[in-house]
């Protein structure tokens, strides 16, 4: 199965096209055979690339070591081709089964045909990525590839131009490579694609995407999905011309394989070489099977279009060309044919066979235990044949195992003769979730040394005269220092290049550094989280700078399918550590001055979510996470770029840890849990409440929201003050909800309560415009001098009576 170099038709051996028409049934068979595994109940969900095989055996002729894959859940054969699939996974991903040999691509956390190739081992080192195929891990929201395509070609061309960043990179990039991207024709329907294309076709990378077009996107039919019913017609506008920029665009029949590897060749070797993005527009291709297990193509395809896919499937074409050029024989053909089979055959089988012993692996032990129930209660509770039934299951499921044993675990509650048999069955249950746990919710952020959470931290230090400089200044001296510190940083965002951002935290660096390293992006937010991907994936550190953070929305999806969830649906295998950077909580109104923390929240699990009050704050945090593999979003606060605060004397050097709260302000009558700017009003609020009331309060800024209060430091302060509340810039609901959730459940702090927590968020509306719009749209000092002493009217309503 080794891959050949062979790039054009004129070098195709005979003894190569045969093995291309044999990985050609091999996958048309896994693909078959996979379909009617689901309708059999042994899987529950599946997604095919039949029809495409002859194309993609021609498209990754011309892949080479060190290139990159970025594509979607149809590229079985392209997979196959490169040996980076082996049939007996292609269906343990159907099962979903979790053993990492045996379904190395997604551990059983995803469907089957999502790819991925580990970009680090386990100590958190970049692998000798030039030295294999490498394979960007596949999500199935459609276009959600392109984006991360654009940062992978992007990283060649940065070494290209820049050669001496290959020893920053430990010799992982060439500059020589091409980053592969596959997509269905409706798919470029989707925004994704086009901020790509054009993001390419301006920064002259390369990118290559191949457009499979079968004519529909579901039942849809292209007319109704694209422009001109083409989508190589409808981007003719970026066809590159003499003295333009802009993309190549080729075009081929999806069943000529001849053609294909031609037009391949060709286009890849033009990529290669100018570094122009190239677009192939594969036409007339088939969907033998429709498009996944959920639905059937006849309801939608009419009598003469099936007709016409029986024609001109790929194989029967790939068959008759074989015949015709005299390569083989009727013969020798159907040997290949009824080989395929054979092991389409075998390696479900084995694969069936390795789930099923998986799942039933815990069955004895438990037999056991119920056997001795049934025993010990003379019969009364006999759970045998309820066993037996969990065994005998069509598709064995662990839910199905753990449902029974927990069932009688509540059964045997009370009856002291079987606590023995009870005792071991909590066991039994313990080790199972253990074991489940692992499986399916470890690994959502980094869990070795190379974790951001195991940083040490380093203290801030301060010269006997150091100054007091606007907190603008104090983060671009951090950065002065980060990215000498470290020569393969690079940013890269709206105004982030040359002007040094709109608040100058990076003023000077791209007249220091390079505008290979420090980049202006046009206003596509997608893309710029995207080339931070990509760029990751390959060894570069990169800070992908979303100008506001209101404007994160429209990168939304990439941060939160692509990602966030990179280190989960990887298990580990992949690490993306790209630090997003933003700024958000002004007075310029709806879209200037939101503070959307509940939807990240709720959407970026899996990356560390930073909010400091300050500049010094945020420049430590900066510090720490480029110590680290995670990925992370910081979000300064725009108000701190024109407040003065003292010039640290050890920029780049000192580490705020994600995860350890810091308290402002000791004091032991109520507890203030707030983070931002939100912190200095809590600061304001706690003097006034000094000085009015005598009220002392205890000012704790999270630093962090995820990870959130890994030490339960605001545990051991409401246990001082038994009062609590939680203050914020977002919505009711939202992450003061998250904070408390956390405190009051996860910590246990109910139990120390005197009063019930409160919460102080913004209002249910985005914040109005100016002073007096946001006074009145989110917290301030009097709404939470307010609240606090309610708090303490509460417990002494003698001592504190109503205001």
């Amino acid at each position: 199965m080794e891959k050949p170099e062979i790039t054009t038709t004129a070098q195709t051996t005979t003894g190569a096209a045969l093995k291309d028409y044999y990985l050609a049934n091999l996958s048309r068979q896994l693909s078959i055979l996979g379909r009617r595994e689901v309708h059999n109940g042994r899987a529950h969900f599946g997604i095919f690339g039949d029809g495409k095989e002859i194309v993609q055996l021609a498209y990754v002729k011309a892949f080479k070591k060190g290139d990159w894959r970025s594509g979607y859940y149809r590229d079985q054969t392209f997979m196959l081709a490169l040996g980076l699939l082996k049939p007996e996974e292609f269906f343990a991903m159907i099962y979903g089964d979790t053993d990492d040999e045996m379904n190395p691509s997604t551990g059983g956390r995803n469907f089957n045909n999502h790819f991925s190739t580990p970009n680090i081992d386990k100590n958190g080192e970049i692998k000798n990525l030039s030295e294999q195929y490498n394979s960007a891990a596949d999500i199935s929201s459609t276009g959600g590839q392109m984006p991360r395509l654009l940062g992978l070609a992007q990283a060649s061309k940065i070494v290209r131009e820049n050669p001496e960043m290959k020893k920053h990179l430990k010799n992982n990039v060439t500059g020589n490579e091409v980053a592969f991207g596959s997509i269905g024709d409706a798919s470029t329907s989707e925004g994704m694609f086009f901020e790509t294309i054009n993001a390419a076709a301006v920064m002259q990378v390369p990118m290559a995407v191949a457009v499979y077009d079968d004519g529909y996107g579901i039942s849809v039919p292209v007319e109704l999905q694209t422009a001109k019913a083409s989508i190589s017609e409808a981007l003719k506008g970026f066809q590159k011309e003499k003295n333009t920029n802009g993309i190549k665009i080729f075009t081929c029949k999806g069943w000529d394989y001849p053609a294909l590897v031609d037009t391949f060749s060709e286009g890849i070797d033009y990529c290669r070489k100018e570094q122009i993005p190239v677009l192939f527009h594969i036409q007339e291709l088939t969907q033998p099977q429709g498009h996944s297990t959920s639905g059937s193509h006849e309801r939608y395809k009419s009598k003469e279009r099936l007709e016409w896919e029986k024609e001109y499937d790929g194989l029967n074409q790939f068959r008759k060309w074989l015949l015709e050029s005299g390569k083989a024989d009727v013969e020798t053909i159907t040997e290949i044919e009824k080989e395929a089979l054979k092991k389409a055959k075998e390696a479900k089988q084995e694969a069936w066979e390795n789930y099923t012993s998986g799942v039933h692996a815990s069955s004895p032990k438990l037999e056991k235990i119920v056997q001795n129930v049934k025993n010990l209660s003379e019969g009364k509770i006999d759970k045998l044949d309820d066993l037996d039934e969990v065994k005998q299951r069509i598709f064995p499921t662990r839910r199905k195992y753990l449902t029974f044993a927990k069932r009688l675990f509540f059964e045997l509650h009370g009856n002291e003769k079987l606590n023995d048999e009870r005792e071991k069955l909590r066991n039994w249950i313990a080790e199972f979730e253990g074991q489940s746990f692992d499986f399916y919710n470890r690994q959502l952020t980094r869990e070795n040394q190379d974790s951001a959470v195991k940083v040490t931290s380093s203290p801030v230090k301060y010269d006997d005269d150091s100054a007091e400089v606007n907190g603008a200044e104090i983060i671009n001296s951090n950065f002065k220092v980060l990215f000498q510190k470290y020569p393969n940083l690079v940013t890269f965002g709206q105004d982030t290049g040359m002007l040094g951002d709109v608040n100058q935290g990076m003023k000077g660096m791209q007249k220091k550094y390079g505008a290979h390293r420090v980049s202006d992006a046009g206003i596509r937010e997608t893309t710029i989280i995207g080339q931070g991907v990509g760029l990751a994936m390959r060894g570069f550190r990169p800070i992908a700078e979303i100008q506001y953070l209101d404007y994160l929305i429209y990168a939304h999806s990439t941060l939160s399918d692509d990602l966030a969830t990179l280190q989960y649906r990887t298990k580990g295998k992949q690490a993306a550590p790209v630090i997003v950077r933003t700024r958000g909580h002004q007075l310029q109104g709806m879209w200037h001055a939101g503070s959307p923390m509940q939807m990240l929240l709720g959407s970026l699990r899996g990356m560390h979510l930073c909010v400091p009050r300050n500049m010094t704050q945020a420049a430590g945090m900066y510090n720490t996470l480029l110590e680290a593999n995670d990925p992370a979003l910081v979000i300064e606060p725009l108000k701190g770029y024109n407040v003065k605060e003292k010039l640290p004397a050890n920029p780049g050097e000192y580490r705020v840890p994600v995860g350890v709260p810091e308290i402002l302000k000791e004091g032991s009558d109520v507890t203030i849990v707030t983070y931002g700017w939100n912190a200095h009003h809590a600061i304001k609020t706690a003097g006034l409440l000094q000085k009015l009331k005598g009220i002392s309060a205890e000012v704790i800024d999270v630093q962090t929201l995820m990870p959130f209060d890994v030490n339960h430091i605001i545990l051991e302060s409401i246990k001082k003050t038994n009062k609590v509340v939680f203050v914020d810039e977002d919505v009711p609901g939202g992450a003061t909800a998250y904070m408390m959730q956390n405190v009051m459940e996860e910590q246990k702090a109910y139990d120390y309560l005197d009063t019930a927590p409160r919460t102080l968020p913004a209002m249910a509306h985005k914040p109005a415009y100016g002073i007096d719009g946001e006074y009145f749209s989110k917290p301030n000092v009097e709404k939470l001098f307010a609240i606090i002493y309610e708090m303490m009217h509460d417990v002494d309503i003698k001592k504190y009576t109503v205001l």
